[in-house]
Parts: structure tokens; sequence; C-alpha cells
């Protein structure tokens, strides 16, 4: 017997060791974001706990780690009478507001300056936390401030609330009250989560949190990842006790308040401060203002306390409120409005985005009657129509956006928003990728909107080479209104380009020069000049070896262009689209009348002796025959896929003079290496070939 009374007290102490341990990792991990321990550890030891509660159901207790979360749904949730009112806090808008609370403060207290303990204002869920003998038993929604509910389960789930109290010599009963709420990156990852599956998502942190926190599975909570932030006690019992030891005696204030429940396990706002005068509250409320956005959690404002408690209680409360605190609001960052008409902006890239035209309305401190709708399927998913009441957020400088409808409020006349299939600027079709939200204009080289990008992109290096027509040049003639399409450039005269700003006349004589010499270009060069959605170098390269002739091109069906080497549907799709534009097909019309041509297709098939047909290929060095993407060109037009690195994939490495770190990786790797004279005797030996048959 007493063998078996033995082995029973050294389990239980083992049981308790390892609660303990457990505790200690879990205030270390969640509330001081401090790991003690690797996962793999963390695990086993709550492991060994399970197993030694499920063959000794007897020795579970509530402040178990094992107890966090019930294996169980709850049906509803039982209403729960506060021994002590929940009460809310009155609010000041201004710094007019915050002045009137302090002078009526300083009037009462007239012997000394006033300090204050100054904290954020949670944007959350107030909950209370009953704690009996330093254990926690309940919790419970603050409701209308005399009734909540009881969330006991789904708050038991919250990983930074300790079960038991980090203290030897607890009171027999504390009720511990705080603030719930989600943390950005729980919200972005629970809205993530639901788009993924196709529900709803939710508006804010502070809804996500609440929704979370009201869910009948405490399972669902818990995998909400929501925090427990303690600001204040309610009930204690018995009162006005002394706490032994490094605890305080009665917490004097509300700074040592939040420092003995920091000692308990609590997790603190770091942000709270001990301040004094008028001029640092205001203060602290302007810096935590602006350091809003890149905080861990959502506040919508600070709270000051009056800090010591003999003070609060000289003080007293209203009807509603303490006459000791209160709450200095920021500007509203979500407001509701009417959704008045949805605009369409088309980019620089030709991608149409949806605006919201709203009511005039404050958010954030600033009058807002735009808002970005983002795409037509986010209108979709947020199933907003024309005539809605919506909920606008700014947040910082962000740009305002439309959250959610008010659904509820909807109009019998609203409308459903259809995006346009033609470009509200230029006309041109809009198509819209598979499997991609954006719908796109097809006229990128008559589209206005897009005008500025896309001649940057003609005249580029690898486009048609036009040195000198740099952005500024650009947009200073399209401006002028001297250059609205790429064939505008070729009609420009020497005195419309001096009027451009620092144009002198060599600059001007040079640029003319450019463009004059880039009429003379190669076919897969004009392709890719044209800025194709999709098409880039050696897209273009391919279209042109299969297609020889820009007639043969733009007439091909997109069956006929799925043909081609690495062409796709979507590709396929914007090849087509773009050639069928009159617009387009009037723009390279200007383009060839104005004197662009290019020589017949060198045509070197990837025959089967082609040393380069079907490699991977990697160009180092300079070469002193040709330039790295005339070579590139070649290298293509034989059938081999010119890389930019050097890998085990790579079966060939073409070295110029300087050859650097490239060759020697590749020789690290058994590369095959050639020299120019190897590569250019290899070309030879094509072209003789070709032209043999």
């Amino acid at each position: 017997m007493n063998k078996d009374l033995f082995a029973h007290v050294t389990l239980s102490d083992e049981i308790t060791q390892l609660r303990a341990q457990i505790h200690r990792l879990d205030h270390g991990y969640y509330v001081l974001d401090a790991p003690l321990a690797s996962d793999a550890d963390y695990d086993a030891l709550m492991s060994r706990l399970r197993l030694l509660e499920s063959q000794h159901p007897a020795l579970i207790t509530l402040d178990s780690p094992t107890q966090r979360v019930s294996g169980q749904a709850q049906n509803s949730f039982a209403p729960v009478v506060h021994l002590q009112a929940m009460r809310s806090l009155d609010n000041a808008f201004s710094d007019d507001d915050v002045r009137d609370f302090w002078q009526r403060i300083v009037g009462i207290l007239p012997q000394a300056e006033p300090i204050f303990c100054a904290e954020p204002k949670l944007d959350g869920l107030a909950v209370s936390l009953t704690y009996e003998n330093g254990i926690f038993v309940q919790a419970a929604t603050r409701g209308d401030g005399v009734t909540g509910e009881d969330v006991t389960l789904n708050v038991r789930s919250i990983r930074n609330i300790p079960l038991k109290l980090m203290s030897d010599n607890p009171p027999e009963r504390i009720e511990i009250r705080g603030e719930v709420v989600m943390p950005r990156a729980a919200f972005d990852a629970l809205n993530a989560r639901q788009r993924a599956s196709g529900d709803k998502v939710f508006a804010n942190p502070r809804n996500a949190a609440a929704g979370s926190l009201r869910q009948l599975d405490p399972q669902t909570t818990a995998s909400r990842h929501l925090q427990f932030f303690a600001y204040a006690i309610g009930d204690i019992a018995p009162p006005n006790i002394p706490l032994s030891g490094t605890e305080f005696v009665y917490f004097a204030s509300q700074w040592l308040l939040l420092q003995s429940l920091r000692q308990w396990g609590f997790s603190i706002a770091k942000e709270v401060r001990q301040l004094e005068g008028i001029a640092a509250l205001l203060t602290y409320w302007q810096q935590l203002g602006e350091q809003r956005a890149q905080l861990a959690y959502d506040i919508d404002g600070v709270v000051y306390k009056l800090d010591k408690i003999a003070q609060q209680q000289q003080l007293g409360f209203t009807a509603k409120y303490p006459r000791w605190a209160i709450a200095h609001k920021f500007p509203a960052q979500e407001v509701w409005t009417k959704l008045l008409a949805i605009d369409i902006q088309v980019g620089r890239t030709g991608a149409l985005t949806p605006v919201a035209r709203l009511e005039p309305v404050a958010v954030g401190g600033v009058m807002v009657s735009n808002a970005t709708l983002h795409n037509a399927d986010e209108i979709a998913r947020k199933d907003i129509h024309l005539g809605d009441t919506v909920v606008v957020r700014r947040a910082g400088d962000v740009i305002p956006e439309v959250v959610c409808v008010v659904e509820q409020l909807r109009p019998d006349a609203a409308v459903v928003f259809i995006m346009p299939d033609a470009c509200p600027v230029c006309g041109s079709a809009v198509i819209q990728e598979a499997d991609k939200s954006v719908h796109r204009c097809s006229g990128g080289l008559y589209c206005p909107a897009q005008k500025q990008r896309a001649l940057e992109h003609f005249v580029s290096r690898k486009a048609m080479d036009i040195s000198g027509l740099g952005g500024k040049v650009l947009e200073q003639l399209i401006d002028a209104k001297l250059v609205n399409h790429p064939d505008d450039l070729y009609r420009l005269t020497r005195e419309q380009v001096l009027t451009c700003e620092r144009m002198a006349d060599k600059s001007a004589t040079n640029l003319l020069n450019a463009i004059e010499k880039s009429k003379n270009t190669s076919l897969p060069r004009f392709i890719f000049a044209l800025g194709i959605p999709e098409v880039g170098e050696v897209t273009a390269q391919s279209l042109a070896r299969h297609f020889l002739t820009l007639d043969a091109l733009m007439q091909a069906s997109e069956q006929q262009l799925q043909q081609v080497n690495d062409v796709g549907v979507v590709v396929a799709m914007h090849v087509h689209q773009f050639f069928a534009q009159t617009h387009n097909q009037a723009v390279i019309a200007g383009l060839l009348a104005a004197g662009i041509h290019w020589s017949a297709m060198e045509v070197i098939q990837a025959a089967t002796n082609s040393p380069f047909a079907g490699k991977t290929v990697v160009l180092t060095g300079t070469l002193s025959s040709m330039s790295r993407d005339e070579a590139k060109h070649l290298l293509t037009l034989a059938g081999a896929k010119v890389s930019g690195s050097v890998s085990a994939k790579t079966h060939l490495l073409i070295a110029g003079e300087a050859a650097g770190s490239k060759a020697e990786k590749a020789s690290a790797l058994g590369v095959e290496i050639w020299q120019e004279s190897e590569f250019l005797a290899a070309l030879e030996t094509l072209h003789s070939s070709h032209t043999q048959e």
C-alpha cells in the first residue's frame, strides 16, 4: 500500500512539474515573445502530460494546459451578471475636449499636478476574466455593462491568457479586465483562408475578434490566434488585501496595477506610459497616432487615466462614466456612406481599375469621395451594387477602399455592376486573362492612357533602341501633343524637338539621327517593340522565326499562334487581340509607311545537326564579332534556350573576353565551354548547311 501511495505521489508531482514548465514556456512564447524551448521539446512535454492525464483522469485540473480547448461545441452562451458594472469611457474628439477634462480634474485636485497613466485604446472586445485562488474559472463579455455572455471555453483557448496566475499568494477571487484583439497578421491570414474557401471575409480585426470569440466551437476560436491585453481589475475578494513579496499593496496606482498584472502573467500593451502635464498627454496621442499603422494590433485612440487609485476614488463616477478617465479618439478610419457610381480608370499598363464614387464623407480626418474597388472579382466577392451603403476604410496614407456592404440598407433599385467590354478611353476591346482578375485594354499602341509607357517601351534598348528619348523628353513631346503614337516619332522635325527643355542643336541632331537609324531593325525587335502583353524578347523571336513575315503573324488565328514554341493559350489570346484592333493596325501601318524595315528573316533551322538544338546556353564575357543581344538572337534561332545564369542544367557556356565567375562555375560543374571562335564556326556551318538545302 505504501508503495502504491508513493507511486501516486510521484506521478502527481511529475504532472505538477510538467504543468508548471509548460505554463512557463507558454508565458515566454505568447506573452514575452521570447521562446524558451524548441517546438520539438515543447511538444514532447505536452505529449507526456496528455499521456499521464489520459491514464489518470482524476488528476486533471482546470489550470492544466491540456484543458485550453474543449473538444465539444456549445449550443449557446449563458448570461453572466458582472459583480461590478463594466462601464464605458467618455470620449474626447479634440484637443479642446482633453483640455476640458484636464481642467475639471485640476479643479477638484488643485493641490498637485496630477499624473496620468496613458494607454492605447485597443480596438477589440472587452472581456472580464475571473480567477479563484489563482485559477481561471470564468470569462464573460462586457455585454451591456451589467450582463454579458459566458465565453469561458472560447477564452480558455487564447494562448497568452494564464490559466493559473503566476503568484504564490493570489486573492481568493479577482476579476481581470482587458481587451481581446485579433493581431493584424492573424487577421490577414484569416481573411486569406476565408477567400480561399469562398467564405465571406471580415471587414476589420475588431469584427473578426468579436466573431471569433462567439464561435460555438472553441476549436474554431483557437484557430483564430486571438490575444488578450489586460488593463484593469473589477471585483476582488477579500477587498484591500495586502499582497506579499514583490507584489504591490492593493495596486496603489494604475501604473503599478499594470506592473502587477504583468507579473501575474498577463500581456500589457507596450505603449503604456506615465505622463505629467496636458502637453505630454496631447503629444502622446499625436505620436501614437503616427505609429498607429505600424502597430501589431488596431487601436482607435488613447485612454488617459488618473494614475493614483486614491484620486480615482475621490473623483468617482457619473451615471455612465468614470470622472477620472477619458478616451481620446482618433479620427474614424471606417465610415458608412453611399456608393453613387463606379468609374473605370485605365492605367499605364492597360489594366482597368474600378473606382467607387462616393457621397463625400470624412475618413481619418480627410474628406473622401473616391475609393478603390481593386477589380471585378473583388466587387463580385463583396457583392457590391450601385446604390449600396458601403463601409469605407482609410488607414494612414493608404488609398481609401470599400471594405464591405451594409446589406440591410440595400435599396430595391440597387444595380449589379458589370465591367465594360470596351475601353472607356480608346474604345478598344477589353480582355480578361484566364484565371486572372485583371481586365485589360487591348489598344496598347493607340490608347492615350497607355501612351507614355508604350512609347518608353517602344524606344527602349532591346526594342527600337532610340537613344536620347528618355522619359522626360517623351513626356514633353506628349504634353506638347507632338507625339501620341509611336509612328509620330518618325515625323518629328528639328524645330519641334528643339522646343523640349535642355534640347540644344547637337542633342536634337543626335536624337533625330537615332530615330532615323532605328528604321533599320529586325522583325523580332519590331514585334517586341509593339508592347504586346506577355510577349517578351524570347517570345518575339519565336513568333518571328515561326511566321517569318509580319503579315503572316498579324493574320494568324489563336490556334495557329499556339503552334509556336512556348506560346500558350494566354499569349496567343493577347497576340491575336492586339493585331485584331484596327487602332493598332493603323499605328503599325504608319510605322511601316515612315520607313521602318528589316531584312528577310535569316532562317537557321534547329536541324538535327545543330549543336544548339534543345540545349541551355549561357553567354559570358565580351564578344568581339557581335553584341550579346545579337548572339542571343542567333542562338535562339538555332534552337537554343539562352539563360542568364549557370547551373547544373546548363549544357554549354560561350565565353568571350574577360569571362569571369560564370566561366569558373561552369568549369566546376563540368559544363562544356566554347570560345568565340568555336561559336562562330558552328554558326557558319549551320548557315552553309541551310544554304545548300
